[in-house]
Parts: C-alpha cells; structure tokens; sequence
C-alpha cells in the first residue's frame, strides 16, 4: 500500500506495519491508524508516527529508556486488557516529543507514553498515575527530573530491561 507522508512524501508501507489505537490518541481520537517510520534504520530511538487517516498528522516519539534508565511506565489491569493482555515483556513503550529548534526547548511528554502490544500491533495512549512524570520534560534535564522526583523509586529500581522495539517501516 501506498501513503503521502507528512515528512517523506510517498512511501510504501504493509499492513502488518500499522499500529491500531482503538480509542485514538488523546486529543486525536478520530484517527486511529499509523504507520511508525524510524528516522534512523534500524533503531527505534526516534519514530515518526504517521497517520494513515490524514497525511498532516505524525507525531514524533523517543523510545524513553534510551533517555532514562530510571523510567519505569507502571500499566493498569484496564489499559493492559485493551492491548490484548500481553505480557510485560511484549509492550514497547514510546513518548511524544515536541521537537523545537533548541535541545533546551524541546520536550517530551513521560506523563502520558504510548504502549504496543508488540505481537498484536494494538496501541493505547496510558495516563501514568505515577508522581514525577510530567506533561513537558526537557529533553536535556529527563535523568536529573527524573532522579531528583522518584529518588525513593529509584533506588529500588532494579535493573532496566531492554524493551522490545515495534519494527517500523524501513525508510
């Protein structure tokens, strides 16, 4: 299949590729489809988020545990059961930044991640009712908020497992 891109014009894409957000994105509940496409091949450190529905809508995501070894999403039993119930280790978890001209200006928002059910490809934006984690980090400041907030988490934190990445569209 074929889609116009908001960042890279024409690109090619299959359906196993797409994420499926039943309820939408918080503020963009109507479009529900997207096709991820890695800025850098190979690596989900940073995904363009392409609406299938509206080629004027992609929203650009960090994969947060490359930023932060301390950043520990805690899902609820409701929002695991919308992504199918996979297990822990089958959820990718991604934040959406808002990238400005300066690293200083830029933020990404560790408040509200995107999860994948990775084996199903179902999507849910999460409400992280979890103290610390805020609408707008800096970008540049992400491990000292972080650290500086959940100093009691952690240190009880253990060792950060590498999250299974959502395979995006080669560029």
């Amino acid at each position: 299949m074929e889609i116009l891109t908001k960042h890279f014009g024409s690109m090619e894409y299959t359906e196993e590729e797409t994420v499926h957000f039943q309820d939408g994105l918080f503020g963009f509940e109507d479009y529900k489809d997207y096709v991820p496409i890695p800025l850098e091949e190979d690596s989900d450190a940073i995904i363009c988020l392409q609406s299938l529905d509206d080629q004027d809508i992609a929203f650009i995501m960090m994969n947060p545990f490359l930023l932060s070894s301390v950043y520990r999403p805690k899902i609820t039993a409701a929002d695991r059961k919308a992504l199918g119930n996979p297990n822990e280790e089958d959820i990718s978890y991604y934040c959406i930044c808002v990238i400005n001209e300066t690293l200083e200006d830029s933020t990404i928002n560790l408040k509200c991640p995107i999860a994948v059910n990775a084996l199903t490809r179902a999507a849910r934006q999460l409400i992280l009712d979890q103290p610390g984690y805020n609408f707008r980090h800096r970008i540049k400041d992400i491990e000292k908020d972080i650290c500086t907030t959940n100093k009691k988490e952690v240190s009880h934190a253990g060792t950060a497992k590498k999250e299974k990445p959502v395979a995006g569209h080669k560029r």
